[in-house]
């Protein structure tokens, strides 16, 4: 092929808030169009400002997608130390209180003209297609790519009839996921399992946090004592992050810990019920509001504690082995990639997390090798997704299929084969107010209204169509 690879990354969520697919999308993004050799395009959620102030930090708004766009260059630049040649584009979305996420609003393939429409890469498939009304994603573009980033039915299995909901969501997952993805990538095999999926970890970290490890490993190459803390923990303040898993273990063995110290930083819906539940431990469990991992604050501690097993593959662990640190994590399909190394201690009960735990304390965490560095860095994660995605054996298999013919063109024919005939029932399904609302949606996001279609320069609902 004589020309490059387009490739538009479509996620969730995006700056300044800072959740995992705001920010691995991202890194996605400038790690891909580095060389030079891919033109890369990174679509974000567009939010009006009082669904911004629901969401993003105290203070922090736009007024504008260019403000916003700013905003994300800089902040990755001062991570990267390059500078990124990725375009941003956005879509209309909507913050779902309920769900505690950005839903699209309208057909978000629009984005992309169709003479750019070769690969898309769907960061959370299922959460981009349950409610998709347009055209299908595997015609408007040659090649679709979902990456799964979210354990759903964990989640779900913890709320009010969260058996049955679970059952039902699974089903929904993986139909929307086969009609609309070629190839899924889960990150590990903590997520549901699903048709034409590899299990790959795509992610890697914050070049900051190897920074901050490299001169860890300076200080104890000197004979320095490098990690003058003890224990800690870093996550969204939620229950299902983890926070009971560990109180219950602080709970039950606190004559085994007794003298341990504990630090939890966090921020969310929450934190008064886990500081109350803290204060009632004979331990020394202390609760402090969220921060960013890579502050200062956090680089001497030695033994990052993170029971949680909602992850897809955690963040936050990455970063702690990244910053040399010890991480004592439950022996769960989550944590399967950290396994690889030395300084990551598993536990499969709660006397194996006593055990691992004041073992590291007492000991000092090997340092990491090049290769290790490596493994955790952003470069690797990109060369796994370029394996994983095989994006140049399917850019070579030519899909011919027009990028300019209308869904219900391609999809009418209901004979042509059974896929095309459930995507065309989901399409019928996701067209009507009424039944959309029934699995969940946002009210009115079957387009975008007057004031979002104004500030993405979008054609006016009720008025002319868009060109």
């Amino acid at each position: 092929m004589d020309r490059k690879q387009q490739i538009a990354i479509f996620t969730t969520a995006s700056l300044p808030w800072m959740t995992g697919t705001s920010v691995n999308p991202l890194f996605r993004a400038a790690y891909l169009a580095k060389d030079g050799e891919r033109d890369i395009t990174l679509v974000i959620p567009w939010l009006s400002i009082k669904h911004q102030e629901l969401v993003y930090p105290t203070n922090t708004t736009f007024g504008s997608p260019s403000e916003q766009e700013a905003y994300v260059h800089q902040w990755l630049e001062q991570r990267t130390a390059f500078k990124s040649s990725f375009k941003i584009r956005f879509y209309p979305g909507k913050f779902a209180v309920d769900k505690r996420s950005i839903l699209p609003v309208g057909d978000i393939s629009e984005v992309i003209p169709d003479e750019e429409a070769d690969i898309a890469v769907l960061e959370e498939p299922e959460h981009l297609t349950w409610f998709h009304h347009g055209k299908r994603w595997k015609t408007k573009f040659r090649y679709v790519i979902g990456i799964v980033h979210t354990n759903y039915l964990e989640y779900v299995r913890r709320e009010k009839n969260g058996r049955l909901r679970a059952f039902l969501l699974k089903y929904m997952n993986s139909w929307v996921v086969s009609i609309y993805c070629h190839k899924v990538i889960r990150l590990s095999a903590a997520t549901q399992d699903y048709p034409r999926s590899v299990i790959c970890n795509v992610h890697g970290v914050n070049p900051k946090f190897l920074e901050i490890g490299k001169k860890k490993i300076g200080q104890q190459q000197s004979g320095d004592q490098a990690f003058t803390k003890g224990a800690y923990y870093i996550g969204k303040m939620v229950w299902s992050k983890g926070y009971k898993e560990l109180l219950r273990l602080f709970r039950d063995h606190q004559n085994e810990l007794a003298g341990l110290e504990v630090d939890l930083y966090g921020s969310g819906e929450d934190s008064d019920q886990v500081q109350e539940a803290a204060k009632k431990l004979q331990l020394a469990v202390r609760v402090y509001p969220g921060r960013d991992h890579a502050d200062p604050l956090f680089h001497d501690y030695k033994v990052f504690l993170n029971p949680s097993t909602t992850d897809v593959v955690c963040t936050t662990t990455a970063e702690a082995l990244a910053m040399g640190k010890f991480v004592v994590c439950a022996n769960h399909p989550s944590n399967d990639f950290f396994k690889q190394f030395s300084n990551c201690r598993t536990y499969d009960n709660s006397d194996g997390f006593v055990e691992a735990t004041l073992k590291a304390l007492a000991e000092e965490p090997t340092l990491l090798t090049d290769a290790q560095k490596h493994e955790l860095s952003w470069e690797a994660a990109t060369e796994r997704f370029l394996r994983a995605a095989e994006l140049d054996q399917a850019f070579e298999k030519k899909l011919m299929q027009s990028q300019s013919k209308k869904f219900a063109s391609t999809s009418i024919n209901l004979g042509k084969n059974m896929e095309d005939a459930s995507a065309y029932v989901h399409y019928m399904a996701s067209g009507f107010e009424a039944s959309r609302r029934v699995f969940g949606a946002i009210p009115g996001s079957l387009q975008p209204d007057e004031e979002q279609s104004k500030e993405l320069g979008l054609a006016i609902p009720g008025g002319s169509s868009r060109e």
